[in-house]
Order: C-alpha cells, then sequence, then structure tokens
C-alpha cells in the first residue's frame, strides 16, 4: 500500500516516526505536502498546492476522494480526521479536526471546524463555516456562516456530485501522464 518514488518522495513528510502511506493508484500533485500519519486510499487524487497534515492525529483518506486545489485537511492533536470514500474537497476548503462522510461535497472555500461531522451523501454549500461540534444528518444540504441544515440533498444532486467527482478523477490520471508521477 505504501509507496515513496520519484517525485513523489518530495510530497511526502515523515514527522517524528510518523510517515504517509500513499496507496500505488493514488494521484498526489507534486506541489502538495503529505504529512504525519496520513493515509490515502485507493483511487483518490490530491490536487495542487493542498496540504494534508497529521503530526499528532490520524488523517484517513479514503477510496476514489478528490481534495482540490489549495485545500487544508489537518487531523490536530488526538483526534481522527475522515475523509469518506467518493468523497470530493472542494478548491480551497478547510477540513480541521472533522469528519467527512462517504459520496458528500464540501463547497469551495467552506471550513468545518473540529468535532464537525458531515453525513453521507451531504453537501455543504460553498463559503460556508461548520462551527465546532456541528453535526448534518445524511443527505443534507448545509448552508450559511455560521450553517445550518437546509434541506434534503435530491437524487439528482447526489448525481450531479457523483459526476463532479468522477471528472476530477478523470483529469487526476491525465495529469498523472502530463507530470509523469510514478505509480
Amino acid at each position: 500500500m505504501a509507496r515513496q518514488l520519484g517525485r513523489l518522495e518530495r510530497c511526502l513528510v515523515a514527522y517524528n516516526g510518523r510517515a504517509p502511506r500513499v496507496h500505488l493508484s493514488a494521484f498526489i500533485d507534486p506541489c502538495s505536502r503529505i504529512v504525519g500519519s496520513v493515509s490515502i486510499g485507493r483511487g483518490s487524487a490530491v490536487f495542487y498546492g493542498s496540504v494534508l497534515r497529521a503530526e499528532e492525529g490520524e488523517l484517513v483518506v479514503g477510496e476514489r476522494v478528490a481534495i482540490l486545489e489549495h485545500c487544508l485537511v489537518e487531523a490536530p492533536r488526538g483526534s481522527r480526521v475522515v475523509i469518506g470514500d467518493e468523497a470530493l474537497i472542494s478548491h480551497h476548503a478547510v477540513v480541521h479536526g472533522a469528519i467527512v462522510g462517504p459520496r458528500s461535497l464540501i463547497g469551495i472555500g467552506a471550513i468545518l471546524l473540529d468535532g464537525v461531522e458531515v453525513g453521507d451523501e451531504c453537501i455543504v454549500a460553498a463559503g460556508s463555516l461548520l462551527p465546532p461540534g456541528f453535526r448534518a444528518p445524511p443527505r443534507t444540504l448545509v448552508m450559511g456562516s455560521p450553517a445550518r441544515p437546509i434541506r434534503r440533498v435530491s437524487a439528482d444532486e447526489v448525481e450531479r456530485v457523483k459526476g463532479m467527482l468522477r471528472e476530477a478523477l478523470e483529469k487526476a490520471e491525465k495529469y498523472r501522464g502530463a507530470l509523469h508521477v510514478e505509480r
């Protein structure tokens, strides 16, 4: 499961004996940084300028997850952060000490603080601030600053998120070829 090949070695940073583990099929852009106890699952992608940190916590990125440009995902001391399978973390989002359920979308510039739990197939609107301890039930649209549940997510919206994720993962494969990132 673990790999540290070619250009990827510059992205992976061991901290105090805690080293990242990245599945061979994952795409990690050379401009990103993965620090400490971070595991990244099969078929996932971390795009330009994103930072995933777990120096004193644990960060688990599931399978087929896309973390887009300039995101910060951090597991602070003693915490476990999980990004569920097939989740999409959009540009400039911050996930700090939070859990994101499978097939959820975290919108552009959204901020999730310590203890937040986003259920399966949720949509967190762009620019939303989820305060510490906030809970979003499955299939809920969350919006605002501070955020609040707005309504149920429709089946069409779930399908749109799946399509957005598919497009992001297809781009990751093209970037892998263009950047000659080793598997």
